[in-house]
């Protein structure tokens, strides 16, 4: 189903299918030089907080599991009109108590964040929004992921990945069936990936936890 604008939140796959198909691309491209940008860092990676997508300009994104089957999607495109509304939107607005209150609030003060999506119960949700928004940035912004062959064709585009295993490889991600012997032959088969590399690599796997099935 394509993402409507603004997005509705039957528009997100299932947050384990949305997961799984960004952290398949955040394992193909860990390096351990970008794991020394800290809060600079670009492109697509997961660490301790959760998935993390920001093209250094356009757009920024956290996918973040919270525990017990619920995840929080927040970020921003610049395609949304959310938090230039008026009057403003209150984007917390019907929000459970196990969100990231501190993170998401410091985020709003500072005018970054362009919208909030939660998933619980199997379901995502979001607050309401008045008639007259045209746009919350979630198609610009994650559709590259909600979308199958989109997702699909970013782990083709993966210099890691070859194109005929790159159907495969995202059906073992979505299934939770993905290992590290699966990630560990792509990347003894890439001569310019590095021993660091290749740690860096595996962490991101283990972070992302794709052989659990969920």
């Amino acid at each position: 189903m394509a993402i409507e604008r603004p997005g509705k939140p039957e528009n997100l796959p299932a947050a384990e299918l949305l997961w799984a198909r960004w952290a398949l691309v955040a394992v193909l491209e860990a390096t351990a030089d970008a794991e020394t940008h800290g809060v600079h860092r670009t492109g697509t990676w997961i660490d301790e907080r959760g998935l993390h997508l920001d093209d250094c300009g356009c757009t920024w994104w956290t996918l973040a599991p919270m525990g017990q089957g619920r995840y929080v999607l927040y970020g921003e495109d610049e395609s949304s009109g959310v938090k230039w509304h008026r009057p403003t939107i209150d984007m917390l607005a019907r929000a459970p108590h196990w969100l990231p209150f501190e993170r998401l609030r410091d985020l709003l003060e500072g005018y970054e964040l362009g919208c909030v999506y939660w998933y619980e119960d199997g379901a995502w949700a979001r607050a309401p929004y008045p008639a007259a928004l045209d746009d919350d940035g979630l198609d610009c912004g994650m559709t590259r992921f909600a979308e199958r062959e989109e997702a699909l064709g970013l782990v083709k585009d993966c210099e890691r990945m070859p194109r005929e295993q790159a159907e495969e490889s995202l059906t073992a991600a979505e299934t939770y069936r993905l290992t590290t012997s699966d990630i560990a032959a792509l990347l003894d088969a890439d001569d310019e990936c590095t021993p660091a590399d290749r740690e860096a690599a595996l962490r991101a796997l283990e972070r992302a936890q794709l052989a659990t099935p969920h």
